[in-house]
């Protein structure tokens, strides 16, 4: 049962887009109705008033002639928008496009095979687990922008130019996909769009369409591809991280050994570097500085620390007099 079903809903498709390809070409203008409807309320007039006055066979040929000429209206006079051109066919052969505007054909003789649009046309294509060259299945999103620029060979050189065009885009992409690795899709979307266009272009040039542009849209890959991206794009962060503050240690070791050499022909300015140094760790209250004993000896910062608990001895007794 469920294939008998599906069977049906094919065919039911296929019906639906014949009969939206059959209701494209044939298209009766609202001014053809107009006039149609004009011409026939003036024959029922006509009849009226003239069914006593004249010959019967005299008012049947009046009305066939009025008949005739309200479905040659109704059929002949045809009306195309800005952005159309309708593609005549005389007896099975191409006769001409025209529109935009109203023009005439004749019923039976010449019929409309299309209307063909010379509007930007948006197609949206997609490529779905299509492998890359370093064999990784992804999801391609893209939309193509053409448009008709010779009616004549749209309507004649293929069947269905907006199908076929979106055909031709999706194997394109397919083709495009299996030639990059997944590092140059997810980069390099520019050439890739670029690409896509030239290979487009080519094989929808002969059928009178012509492309303007390709956007990728979106690139999915699997999720267990995309973490382990993640993990790696993280770890390489990190290593990163690493070298660089191994490269500020090796700057600053740098910076300290010349520092050392300027300290070494000049002691003064080490004793002075000590004392500002030991300075500003006493001026925090409540501090322990520890200071080597080398230190101490080599800059006599043992008298210095003892002058200064004198002097600090010395304020505490005059506030406490005070």
């Amino acid at each position: 049962m469920a294939k008998i079903k599906k069977v049906g809903t094919k065919e039911t498709t296929k019906e639906a887009m014949a009969r939206r390809r059959k209701a494209s070409t044939v298209r009766i203008s609202p001014l053809a109705i107009f006039w149609f409807v004009v011409i026939t309320g003036i024959e029922v007039i006509a009849w009226a008033l003239l069914m006593n006055r004249i010959w019967p066979r005299l008012l049947v040929t009046l009305e066939v002639g009025l008949s005739l000429e309200a479905l040659y209206v109704l059929f002949g006079l045809k009306m195309a928008n800005q952005w159309e051109k309708a593609v005549v066919l005389r007896m099975g052969k191409f006769r001409g496009l025209y529109g935009p505007g109203l023009f005439w054909i004749v019923p039976v003789v010449d019929s409309v095979a299309k209307w063909i649009d010379h509007r930007v046309m948006v197609t949206p294509f997609r490529a779905e687990k299509t492998l890359t060259r370093d064999t990784v299945p992804v999801d391609v999103d893209a939309v193509l922008f053409w448009m008709v620029w010779d009616a004549e060979k749209a309507a004649l050189e293929v069947e269905d130019y907006q199908s076929a065009v979106s055909w031709a885009a999706q194997t394109a992409l397919r083709e495009i996909i299996g030639q990059m690795d997944l590092a140059d899709i997810l980069v390099g979307r520019e050439k890739m769009d670029a690409d896509l266009q030239k290979i487009i272009d080519e094989r929808t040039t002969p059928w009178g369409v012509t492309v303007q542009s390709v956007e990728i849209r979106d690139v999915a890959i699997p999720p267990d591809l995309e973490d382990a991206m993640s993990r790696r794009a993280q770890a390489e962060r990190e290593r990163q991280a690493r070298v660089i503050l191994g490269e500020s240690e090796e700057q600053i070791a740098a910076s300290f050994a010349r520092a050392s050499e300027i300290y070494k022909s000049n002691p003064v300015a080490l004793h002075l570097r000590a004392m500002n140094m030991l300075f500003e760790g006493l001026k925090e209250k409540g501090a322990l500085v520890i200071v080597p004993s080398s230190a101490v000896e080599t800059m006599n910062l043992g008298g210095l620390m003892g002058m200064t608990s004198i002097a600090g001895e010395a304020g505490a007794g005059g506030e406490g007099e005070g």
